[in-house]
């Protein structure tokens, strides 16, 4: 049975070659790593953030050198949570644009090669395939700008994190002197 939605991923694929459906494979990867660190930082970060407020409010001593390095040492484990996928991010973000660099390089071997058996005087052909050859490059190209907004967001996050659970624990201790 024929699925009509379908046609058009069909083709975008037949032009793009199979280095766009690689291309595809990674911008789900990214996508769905977002997607992780979006429920991560919702569901498991915000809950473990203030069960450390808590743990911190409720020691005895606060003020001590070993004090407040096992508060450092609590913060950095937490910050390290959401940190930790930092480097597939960029990595897949890296690997976008040389896939598209290698779809460009194929289809244009693809597209020399179709020309060296039909003639050179096919401008109009030649000019079809380096336009199908480009497209996995302006493909890997956007991928990995949209890769590059969320993990720039993600970093200001987590400096934004970082710093107000800093100022909570400062302030939860204040308080507690109070």
């Amino acid at each position: 049975m024929p699925m009509p939605w379908l046609d058009p991923l069909a083709r975008l694929i037949d032009a793009g070659g199979p280095v766009l459906v690689v291309i595809a494979f990674v911008a789900m990867l990214l996508f769905s790593v977002g997607l992780e660190r979006w429920w991560f930082f919702r569901f498991h970060y915000r809950p473990a953030r203030q069960a450390l407020v808590g743990q911190w409010v409720a020691r005895g001593d606060r003020t001590s050198w070993s004090a407040m390095t096992l508060r450092e040492v609590w913060v950095r484990d937490l910050i390290q949570g959401l940190r930790g996928p930092l480097p597939w991010l960029r990595l897949l973000v890296v690997i976008c644009p040389l896939l598209g660099l290698l779809g460009t390089v194929t289809g244009m071997i693809t597209v020399f090669d179709s020309l060296s058996l039909a003639g050179t005087n096919q401008a109009r052909a030649m000019a079809d395939g380096v336009a199908r050859a480009t497209l996995p490059t302006l493909t890997g190209m956007a991928v990995s700008v949209v890769g590059l907004l969320f993990i720039t967001r993600l970093e200001h996050i987590i400096r934004r994190e970082d710093q107000k659970l800093h100022d909570r624990l400062a302030r939860a201790a204040e308080d507690a002197h109070a």
